[in-house]
């Protein structure tokens, strides 16, 4: 056995052990919570989140993750399971996995690049939210013990470990708020009144849908935003698993290992899946750090709900509760409200717009697309302004230098042109464009304009100092230096 597959399953046995039963007994009520959301049976969420964590345990890029059924992809469900139906969301979560592959075989995990650490921040916030908002039904207008039980878990949860941290807390408290809601026989709700909890072992099917056009039209655009949704959700959370852990992983890997979970979920009746924030956070604070922590959650979930169902069954949603509202205190960066006094006002525009639109719309890839394009325009405007040209004339003011330098691009080429003074009469003019750098059609454009402008005035023009990259792309693109410019500009 190679170190770095010892190191990456055996080389924290113990508290990954442990870290894994926390996270299974925390998986229940979530997947039986997005079963309800998704409008499906609570053993489709269940049996998803068993083979997703199953699998993602050996195919995954980032040890210590957990995958299963999430919120973010059971709000994208709703609609494709209330028109068509269970069979055509299996259909769609394989052609989910289908996608997810191809995206690590491109290796389109490195576009994560391409999000800023704004958008990162606001994304977290947004779920830390929605996290905290899912809980609220179950603290609304319920008898008073349910607001003593869930104090009594929060409080078990941040003073356990004062005691000892050989045991993690979430779990020292759901076991004792279960025999303490048993003995006094209190009437609250329990994880057995969220809905029906299956007996048996899931059983390997193919989605039941006709094999045509048809069916592909219904599913694929489902099953595109579920592929977005999944692998940024899972590559957002590798993020923020590799900062609390300090290792690095693999993003194109943990791409295309997504899809062969979701390919194993559907086959085995369950719903598409990703990893898991508020889970993983878990697993990380509870001491996991190795795949097996992975492993052993997703086999004891399934376990715990095929044969200790009438046990689980018991367990009040106040001690889950108390779990989440931890895990949405723990998930929030509260540094960010800190860092708006003290970070550009850019980033904290980009930062709260991402977890406004996510929080109203409940889409995470609505939000984090919103703060990648806002990142984006700040970007542009920001590098746009870093274009300058100066200009010195000759003795005799029949020629003109003009120097160039900065970035010109879509957001900087209207400034470019509107550097030049195209009325003053000369006979040469030599633009010096060794400090610059043309980036686009719309700078090759504004250079074409600039320098057709000059020859109707009857001026000769000399373009000095492209650097290669710029050279390359102006004689793709441009028209000023072609035989026959004038007629291709027309009246630009």
């Amino acid at each position: 056995m190679s170190m770095s597959l010892r190191q990456q399953w055996f080389s924290n046995v113990r508290g990954d052990v442990l870290a894994g039963l926390v996270v299974a007994l925390a998986l229940i009520p979530e997947a039986i919570a997005f079963s309800i959301i998704a409008g499906v049976d609570p053993k489709v969420g269940l049996y998803a989140s068993f083979c997703i964590a199953v699998v993602i345990a050996f195919t995954g890029g980032r040890p210590g993750m957990i995958s299963a059924a999430t919120g973010a992809m059971a709000l994208v469900m709703v609609d494709l399971v209330k028109d068509h139906g269970l069979q055509y969301l299996l259909a769609a979560t394989l052609l989910t996995g289908g996608f997810q592959i191809v995206a690590g075989l491109l290796r389109l995990g490195g576009l994560m690049r391409f999000v800023s650490r704004s958008v990162v921040t606001g994304f977290v916030n947004a779920l830390a939210i929605l996290i905290f908002m899912a809980q609220l039904p179950e603290l609304i207008d319920v008898p008073w013990p349910v607001y003593a039980m869930t104090a009594a878990g929060l409080a078990i949860i941040y003073l356990f470990p004062r005691l000892t941290r050989a045991i993690p807390s979430p779990l020292v408290a759901i076991v004792v708020l279960t025999i303490v809601a048993v003995t006094l026989g209190l009437d609250i709700r329990t994880v057995g009144d969220m809905g029906e909890l299956p007996d048996s072992l899931p059983v390997f099917l193919l989605p039941d849908v006709p094999l045509d056009w048809e069916t592909l039209r219904i599913i694929a655009p489902y099953s595109a935003t579920l592929a977005v949704v999944g692998l940024l959700e899972s590559l957002l959370t590798a993020q923020i698993v590799d900062d609390l852990t300090d290792t690095p992983s693999d993003r194109n890997r943990e791409c295309a290992g997504q899809g062969v979970a979701n390919i194993a979920a559907g086959m085995l009746g369950g719903m598409a899946g990703c990893a898991m924030i508020g889970q993983s956070v878990i697993n990380v604070k509870s001491g996991g750090r190795g795949r097996l922590s992975t492993l052993v959650a997703g086999s004891v979930l399934l376990v715990l709900v095929v044969f200790a169902g009438p046990w689980v069954k018991q367990i009040p949603m106040a001690a889950l509760v108390a779990v989440m509202i931890m895990v949405s205190i723990g998930t929030f960066s509260w540094t960010s409200i800190l860092n708006l006094r003290t970070h550009p006002g850019t980033s904290s525009v980009v930062m709260l717009a991402t977890v406004i639109v996510t929080v109203f719309t409940h889409d995470l890839a609505k939000g984090v697309l919103t703060g990648v394009l806002l990142s984006g325009i700040f970007f542009a405007r920001k590098v746009g302004r870093v274009l300058h040209v100066g200009s010195n004339a000759s003795g005799d003011g029949r020629e003109r230098t003009y120097v160039v330098t900065g970035q010109v691009f879509f957001a900087s080429s209207e400034q470019f042109v509107a550097a030049f003074d195209f009325k003053e009469a000369l006979d040469r003019v030599v633009i010096d464009v060794s400090g610059a750098h043309f980036w686009d059609l719309s700078a090759v454009g504004a250079l074409d304009k600039v320098v057709m402008k000059f020859r109707r005035e009857g001026a000769d023009v000399d373009v000095r100092g492209l650097n290669t990259a710029s050279r390359t792309i102006i004689d793709r693109l441009g028209v000023h230096d072609k035989p026959d410019a004038e007629r291709l500009m027309g009246d630009h």
